[in-house]
């Protein structure tokens, strides 16, 4: 398994284990919480991952009514239930976030895709740079800023790790010409980006003004992908006070679409970075 572990994807994990394992003894959540002396609420509840934690005796009372039998099998879903209340790094950091936060599946992820329609993507801010992103939102004290920056910054572990993330982001041209923290801050930004593009599981593309409406106008998303294949992809939008996460197949195929869209009306990646090299040239002559 990889670390650092993600309790809210081992959750989601299990708790697919055992609907698939009910369905599979044609048995309803009613039926299932009757032979098992609970409530259907309850059986639905641990499907859904409202129960944060399943207990091992009752973990195994449902494996025994699924006649889920291979010791390795039992001993995989007992274990996932385990990592479900361990806590990952972005634990220290719960007064920056809220449950189910984005980095908890971030770290699972095997791909993400980005559009990016106002700034660079956090996973690829320069510290100078995300300083100014943080410092452009809502007042934050000195201290918020320096914790909000140190969480942002170690975000970016996932990108070189032994086992890392395929990153495939789009950026909108406004997020590449906009001055954030002015020429110096930008200019840096930009050439890590360029350094950041060359490495094998970074794609980065710009969708230029040229192209004038396009698919992503209604706002900036990401699409993150899981390697086992019970894990379903995830839907990520950031607002002003939160984070909305979209788990529906539907919703997925929408957002799966309007990226393929997207990246249909952007710059190859090759053209994207003669594109970032320009820009930086151009802030570097006016200096």
């Amino acid at each position: 398994m990889r670390d650092p572990h993600s309790p809210t994807l081992r959750l989601r994990r299990l708790a697919a284990e055992l609907k698939q394992g009910r369905e599979k003894q044609k048995l309803t959540v009613t039926q299932a919480g009757k032979a098992l002396g609970w409530t259907a609420s309850k059986i639905s509840k641990i499907e859904t991952t409202e129960t944060r934690r399943i207990v091992p005796a009752d973990l195994d009372r449902l494996m025994d009514l699924y006649e889920i039998t291979d010791p390795q099998k039992r001993e995989a879903m007992q274990a996932l239930a385990r990592d479900a209340k361990e806590r990952g790094w972005w634990s220290r950091y719960k007064d920056v976030f809220k449950d189910k936060a984005l980095p908890d599946f971030e770290a699972e992820a095997s791909v993400i895709r980005v559009f990016a329609g106002m700034d660079i993507p956090g996973l690829l801010q320069t510290p100078r740079y995300a300083e100014e992103v943080l410092k452009g939102g809502r007042y934050f004290s000195p201290e918020e800023v320096g914790r909000r920056l140190e969480f942002r910054l170690a975000r970016r572990d996932i990108l070189t790790r032994f086992d890392p993330v395929h990153l495939r982001t789009i950026i909108d041209e406004s997020a590449v010409r906009r001055l954030v923290g002015g020429p110096d801050v930008m200019i840096e930004q930009l050439k890590y980006l360029l350094a950041m593009a060359q490495l094998p599981n970074i794609d980065v593309q710009v969708l230029p003004f040229e192209v004038g409406a396009h698919a992503g106008m209604a706002g900036s998303f990401s699409i993150l992908e899981f390697p086992e294949p019970l894990d379903t992809p995830i839907v990520h939008v950031g607002t002003v006070t939160d984070s909305v996460f979209f788990e529906q197949p539907d919703d997925i195929h929408r957002f799966n679409v309007t990226f393929g869209d997207i990246q249909g009306s952007a710059l190859s990646a090759a053209r994207s970075a003669t594109f970032i090299e320009d820009v930086v040239k151009s802030l570097e002559s006016a200096q």
